[in-house]
């Protein structure tokens, strides 16, 4: 049976769309890759196949070549090279995942981390980092550029970030244009309230971090995040 012939919530792209990624079977994932099957056979039974193949011939698809998959009726040159493709992309994507992560135990190497990036900008940056559990930065995310508002402090901008990730805390970045990094009366009234609205969801504000190019302020050293647990 043609993919085409079967009803639309059973062919693998609409399932994804309708049910997510989770309900497609290992096969019906590499379809998705292969497009399209022979005139003998359905992009799914292409895909079975290919796995039946490479589990006898190198053990899995990580280790298989396109040369192999070409060997399999109806695989040609640009299957095999978009399964190949896919398998190292997911590779690669691992081993960033267990490269060392930068650390951001303590302001200074926030301060050092980002002083590059903000400290000559003539705007000002909003950038939050998400933290693990061992004051790692997982992410890097440039939340606003612009004057900081209450609307680029707005708990709802920044916390959705973090809730998508997961994340065991954040600290917020931003600059100060004019050279001095000390706070206004915004920057402390935005950092309560986004403080606040962290705690409820269960996400730990580390720090705030004002960079200028005479050196940087720390809302946690100066007091303003007392009770919140060491980052």
């Amino acid at each position: 049976m043609q993919i085409k012939s079967l009803p639309p919530e059973e062919r693998p792209q609409e399932k994804m769309m309708y049910y997510g990624k989770g309900a497609l079977s290992t096969a019906e994932l590499i379809a998705l890759l292969i497009r399209t099957g022979s005139r003998e056979k359905s992009a799914v039974q292409l895909a079975e196949d290919i796995i039946s193949f490479s589990a006898e011939s190198s053990g899995d698809l990580y280790n298989v070549e396109p040369s192999e998959l070409m060997s399999i009726d109806g695989v040609g040159k640009t299957k095999a090279c978009a399964v190949v493709a896919a398998m190292e992309l997911m590779r690669r994507s691992r081993e960033e995942i267990g490269k060392s992560r930068d650390s951001a135990c303590n302001p200074r190497e926030v301060y050092h981390l980002l002083r590059e990036t903000l400290r000559y900008e003539k705007r000002e940056h909003l950038i939050e980092l998400i933290i693990n559990n061992r004051c790692q930065v997982e992410s890097r995310l440039t939340i606003s550029i612009g004057a900081l508002d209450s609307t680029a402090l707005n708990p709802r901008e920044v916390l959705n970030p973090a809730i998508r990730r997961s994340a065991a805390g954040i600290i917020l970045v931003h600059n100060h244009p004019s050279g001095s990094p000390d706070p206004s009366a915004e920057d402390i009234a935005g950092t309560a309230r986004i403080k606040t609205a962290a705690e409820l969801v269960g996400i730990r504000l580390l720090d705030h971090i004002i960079i200028a190019e005479s050196g940087y302020f720390s809302m946690k050293e100066q007091g303003y995040l007392e009770d919140s647990g060491e980052g």
